[in-house]
């Protein structure tokens, strides 16, 4: 899913893939990554979304379809939620600063919101 995130990915495909029933691949997966599969697809969608909307002067449509939205207000809404702000109030940020890799993604990954409904700090 990391490497084939614009891909059109379903359960269905990823569960014949790990050779297990959907529901036990949606279970599995949930229990490991704290997510279900789809949820985590879309934020691998949106974190690449938001690499592009900062680093490119590519149209918000053109990121949209390139990371495997197929609308674009599905894209807007589903960025709105992980990230908390729409992909255009995030491009206004400016560009992306130079700083290590491994503390940009750890800064700029959006978290997952907790059971109580309260944003996990990553």
């Amino acid at each position: 899913m990391d490497r084939a995130y614009a891909e059109p990915l379903d359960v269905p495909a990823l569960a014949q893939i790990a050779n297990v029933s959907q529901a036990h691949f949606i279970r599995t997966f949930r229990a490991t990554f704290g997510e279900t599969p789809h949820r985590y697809l879309q934020r691998r969608r949106v974190e690449r979304a938001m690499f592009l909307l900062r680093a490119t002067d590519r149209s918000v449509t053109d990121i949209c379809l390139d990371v495997g939205f197929n609308s674009l207000g599905t894209f807007s809404r589903s960025f709105q939620e992980i990230v908390g702000e729409t992909p255009t109030a995030y491009r206004a940020r400016g560009p992306i600063l130079a700083v290590p890799t491994c503390f940009a993604m750890a800064w700029t990954r959006p978290s997952s919101f907790g059971e109580d409904g309260a944003k996990n700090i990553v």
